[in-house]
Protein backbone atom coordinates (compact mmCIF):
# COMPACT_ATOMS: atom_id res chain seq x y z
CA UNK A 1 0.00 0.00 0.00
CA UNK A 2 3.05 2.58 0.72
CA UNK A 3 4.78 1.78 -2.75
CA UNK A 4 1.27 2.78 -4.10
CA UNK A 5 0.90 5.85 -2.22
CA UNK A 6 4.41 6.96 -3.14
CA UNK A 7 3.41 6.35 -7.09
CA UNK A 8 0.28 8.13 -6.73
CA UNK A 9 1.73 11.00 -5.06
CA UNK A 10 4.52 11.21 -7.34
CA UNK A 11 2.24 11.08 -10.35
CA UNK A 12 0.54 13.99 -8.72
CA UNK A 13 3.48 16.38 -8.63
CA UNK A 14 4.93 15.49 -11.81
CA UNK A 15 1.31 16.06 -13.17
CA UNK A 16 1.21 19.44 -11.69
CA UNK A 17 4.68 20.79 -12.17
CA UNK A 18 3.60 19.74 -15.76
CA UNK A 19 0.64 22.27 -15.26
CA UNK A 20 2.37 25.10 -13.64
CA UNK A 21 5.45 25.11 -16.31
CA UNK A 22 3.59 26.61 -18.84
CA UNK A 23 1.77 29.60 -16.65
CA UNK A 24 4.86 30.23 -14.84
CA UNK A 25 6.75 30.54 -18.45
CA UNK A 26 4.20 33.03 -19.45
CA UNK A 27 5.07 34.83 -15.82
CA UNK A 28 8.73 34.90 -16.39
CA UNK A 29 8.30 36.24 -19.96
CA UNK A 30 5.99 38.94 -18.52
CA UNK A 31 8.56 39.95 -15.73
CA UNK A 32 11.38 39.90 -17.94
CA UNK A 33 9.49 42.53 -20.70
CA UNK A 34 8.68 44.56 -17.34
CA UNK A 35 12.19 44.66 -16.01
CA UNK A 36 13.31 45.97 -19.12
CA UNK A 37 11.20 48.53 -19.49
CA UNK A 38 11.74 49.99 -16.22
CA UNK A 39 15.67 49.76 -16.98
CA UNK A 40 14.88 52.13 -20.41
CA UNK A 41 12.59 54.23 -18.54
CA UNK A 42 15.64 54.50 -15.48
CA UNK A 43 17.93 55.75 -18.33
CA UNK A 44 15.24 57.98 -19.56
CA UNK A 45 15.04 59.80 -16.38
CA UNK A 46 18.53 59.57 -16.15
CA UNK A 47 19.43 61.43 -19.14
CA UNK A 48 16.19 64.25 -18.51
CA UNK A 49 17.80 64.97 -15.14
CA UNK A 50 21.18 65.78 -16.65
CA UNK A 51 19.18 67.99 -19.48
CA UNK A 52 17.31 69.76 -16.56
CA UNK A 53 20.74 70.52 -14.81
CA UNK A 54 22.17 71.31 -18.06
CA UNK A 55 19.72 74.02 -18.57
CA UNK A 56 19.68 75.29 -15.19
CA UNK A 57 23.79 75.98 -15.70
CA UNK A 58 23.15 77.58 -18.89
CA UNK A 59 20.17 79.92 -17.10
CA UNK A 60 22.80 80.81 -14.55
CA UNK A 61 24.83 82.24 -17.14
CA UNK A 62 22.61 84.19 -18.42
CA UNK A 63 22.33 87.67 -17.39
CA UNK A 64 18.54 89.08 -17.14
CA UNK A 65 18.53 92.35 -19.59
CA UNK A 66 17.94 95.61 -17.31
CA UNK A 67 14.80 97.54 -18.17
CA UNK A 68 15.50 100.09 -21.06
CA UNK A 69 15.67 103.96 -19.49
CA UNK A 70 12.57 105.12 -21.78
CA UNK A 71 10.50 102.58 -20.28
CA UNK A 72 8.64 103.98 -17.14
CA UNK A 73 8.12 101.35 -14.67
CA UNK A 74 3.88 100.46 -14.35
CA UNK A 75 2.09 101.06 -11.50
CA UNK A 76 -0.30 98.08 -11.04
CA UNK A 77 -3.71 99.85 -11.77
CA UNK A 78 -6.23 99.47 -8.57
CA UNK A 79 -10.12 99.12 -9.66
CA UNK A 80 -13.00 100.08 -7.42
CA UNK A 81 -16.57 99.63 -8.01
CA UNK A 82 -17.80 102.36 -5.56
CA UNK A 83 -15.11 104.39 -6.27
CA UNK A 84 -15.75 104.52 -10.26
CA UNK A 85 -19.70 104.81 -9.32
CA UNK A 86 -18.88 108.17 -7.56
CA UNK A 87 -16.06 109.52 -10.31
CA UNK A 88 -19.25 109.30 -12.55
CA UNK A 89 -21.71 110.57 -10.33
CA UNK A 90 -18.28 113.77 -9.92
CA UNK A 91 -18.63 114.47 -13.73
CA UNK A 92 -22.16 114.40 -13.21
CA UNK A 93 -22.91 112.26 -16.72
CA UNK A 94 -25.01 109.08 -17.22
CA UNK A 95 -23.54 105.39 -17.62
CA UNK A 96 -24.22 106.01 -21.25
CA UNK A 97 -21.63 108.58 -21.36
CA UNK A 98 -19.48 107.15 -19.35
CA UNK A 99 -19.15 104.17 -21.55
CA UNK A 100 -18.60 106.91 -24.46
CA UNK A 101 -15.62 108.23 -22.34
CA UNK A 102 -13.94 104.89 -21.66
CA UNK A 103 -15.00 103.21 -24.96
CA UNK A 104 -17.12 100.34 -23.73
CA UNK A 105 -20.92 99.53 -24.05
CA UNK A 106 -23.13 100.71 -21.71
CA UNK A 107 -23.89 97.33 -19.72
CA UNK A 108 -19.64 97.15 -18.85
CA UNK A 109 -20.47 100.86 -17.19
CA UNK A 110 -23.12 98.76 -15.33
CA UNK A 111 -21.75 95.59 -14.15
CA UNK A 112 -18.37 97.15 -13.19
CA UNK A 113 -20.24 99.48 -11.27
CA UNK A 114 -22.22 96.62 -9.21
CA UNK A 115 -19.06 94.71 -9.13
CA UNK A 116 -20.11 92.16 -10.64
CA UNK A 117 -17.64 92.00 -13.01
CA UNK A 118 -13.58 93.63 -13.33
CA UNK A 119 -12.42 95.65 -16.08
CA UNK A 120 -10.21 94.17 -18.22
CA UNK A 121 -6.47 95.73 -18.43
CA UNK A 122 -6.71 98.61 -21.33
CA UNK A 123 -9.89 99.50 -20.03
CA UNK A 124 -8.24 99.95 -16.93
CA UNK A 125 -5.88 102.33 -18.58
CA UNK A 126 -9.16 104.29 -20.15
CA UNK A 127 -10.70 104.26 -16.73
CA UNK A 128 -7.22 105.66 -15.48
CA UNK A 129 -7.21 108.81 -18.09
CA UNK A 130 -10.89 109.93 -17.14
CA UNK A 131 -9.98 109.67 -13.61
CA UNK A 132 -8.24 112.60 -14.48
CA UNK A 133 -10.40 114.37 -16.35
CA UNK A 134 -12.30 117.57 -14.72
CA UNK A 135 -15.76 118.09 -15.29
CA UNK A 136 -15.67 120.50 -18.14
CA UNK A 137 -13.00 118.32 -20.19
CA UNK A 138 -15.50 115.24 -20.02
CA UNK A 139 -17.93 117.33 -21.33
CA UNK A 140 -16.09 118.79 -23.66
CA UNK A 141 -14.80 115.46 -24.91
CA UNK A 142 -18.37 114.22 -25.12
CA UNK A 143 -19.19 117.02 -27.59
CA UNK A 144 -16.36 116.64 -29.45
CA UNK A 145 -16.48 112.17 -29.95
Amino acid sequence: MTTLINALKSEIIRLARKELKSDLLALRKAVTAQRSEIAALKREIKALQAQVKSNQKTLKTVQPTPPAEDEAPRRALRFNAEGFAAQRARLGISQAQMAQLVGASTLSIYKWETGKVRPRAAQLERIAAVRQLGKREAMARLASG
